[in-house]
């Protein structure tokens, strides 16, 4: 290990600043579900609710993210990311003052909430290679997704506290007062918009040229299809811990697995990085990680060490890419690609609980691991022709083609 990478983006001007006002201003949204789903329980009286209202908010997100991520590219991320974002603070402060009795309303407010998510992750990893270059890049990628494990597992812990100790209301009037703090300081860390008349970047993909490439593509339907494991298995976790009786056990499945994904980026980070990397390996090790989970569903503790392992090559996974999706993507349309990427993600997460709820009740629970394993490795086949990084890159931006831009 080489943690000469970590100095050098500690140095690096911007880096700390960025990266420390996206994790502020991604908390919120992180945070918000949890309340939410409290809310339209309490309100309604039943969970079921709860799902609607949470299908109709990623339905909403994966509407609107390419949308946003878009004008940000042609107009600036600065305004974009600030406007969606107070956008989002006043729709859940809306959701959260509904009277019970028009809990109906709750899926139209909170589909609204989901179109108006501000691009905060796309606008980010867009940034980051105007900011970093060289084997920084791969590096803050890493980073990046690290980042996202300890959101995932803060996030919700942070709106379960507040629910407890308080209310759903006040969890996510909490959640839109902090958004609007939050992003506004993110939004004015963003670097200035790209001239229209450089003649680099000049020329604008419509979404179809941006999406329909040999390598973009299989990234995000590769990306998608990660998320459906994870997504299941997630599922799979609660419903394993529901079988044993004892709740409890899904919290401490979920943190172990965040902790694998963790320590697996941070070392990942730290790496020299002296031969190609293939995206498509470390996909793969995440369906051979998925695979020891099915063998490990006899006891919370070896499913437990099972999920650390497997978590281990989970964010140097999603870390790779993002980097790769960056490197082939031209920066005048980057943000874009990277909403594009997260509406694919939206999807996933869907269709990976209402798949892993059915295979539970169809063939039992260690089977979602199965599923989870033919998916990962499904991503891992989708990225096969997609290059590696070698160590000798520096920032690899594709000119837009005379095919492309016609």
């Amino acid at each position: 290990m080489d943690l000469s990478a970590y100095r050098a983006l500690w140095r690096t001007r911007g880096v700390v600043a960025l990266l420390a006002s996206a994790l502020l201003a991604r908390l919120p949204v992180m945070a918000a579900m949890v309340p939410v789903s409290f809310l339209a329980k309490d309100a309604a009286g039943n969970f079921g609710w709860a799902g609607v209202v949470a299908g109709a908010y990623s339905v909403g997100m994966a509407v609107g993210g390419p949308v946003w991520s878009r004008l940000a590219d042609r107009r600036g991320a600065r305004w974009v990311v600030i406007g969606t974002g107070m956008a989002w603070g006043v729709a859940m402060a809306v959701l959260a003052l509904l009277p019970d009795e028009a809990y109906r309303w709750m899926p139209v407010v909170s589909a609204l909430a989901g179109a108006v998510v501000s691009p905060v992750t796309a606008t980010m990893r867009a940034a980051w290679p105007r900011i970093v270059d060289g084997p920084r890049l791969r590096t803050v990628y890493a980073l990046d997704a690290t980042a996202q494990e300890v959101l995932f597992s803060v996030g919700p812990m942070l709106g379960a506290l507040i629910v407890s100790f308080a209310s759903p209301r006040a969890g996510v009037l909490a959640a839109a007062a902090l958004a609007g703090v939050s992003i506004w300081w993110f939004g004015l860390r963003q670097p200035p918009p790209l001239p229209h008349d450089d003649a680099s970047h000049g020329r604008r993909l419509t979404a179809r040229q941006l999406l329909w490439h040999q390598h973009r593509l299989p990234l995000i339907l590769s990306f998608a299809l990660a998320v459906t494991a994870f997504s299941a298995v997630s599922l799979g976790i609660v419903a394993y811990a529901d079988d044993h009786g004892n709740r409890l056990i899904a919290g401490v499945l979920e943190t172990v697995w965040a902790l694998g994904s963790l320590i697996g980026g941070l070392v990942m980070g730290a790496l020299p990085g002296r031969r190609d990397s293939y995206a498509w390996r470390r996909a793969s090790l995440m369906s051979v990680g998925m695979v020891v989970c099915v063998f490990a569903t006899h006891s919370p503790i070896t499913l437990g060490i099972a999920l650390l392992l497997a978590g281990c090559v989970l964010a140097p996974t999603v870390g790779a890419m993002y980097e790769r999706l960056g490197a082939m993507t031209p920066d005048s349309v980057r943000t874009e690609i990277f909403g594009w990427m997260n509406s694919g993600a939206m999807v996933g997460a869907a269709v990976g609980a209402s798949l892993a709820g059915q295979v539970v009740e169809s063939f039992g629970v260690r089977y979602v691991w199965v599923m989870a394993a033919l998916l990962t490795l499904l991503a891992a086949a989708s990225l096969i022709r997609v290059p590696p990084h070698r160590p000798a890159d520096e920032v690899v931006v594709e000119p837009v083609s005379v095919a492309e831009a016609h």
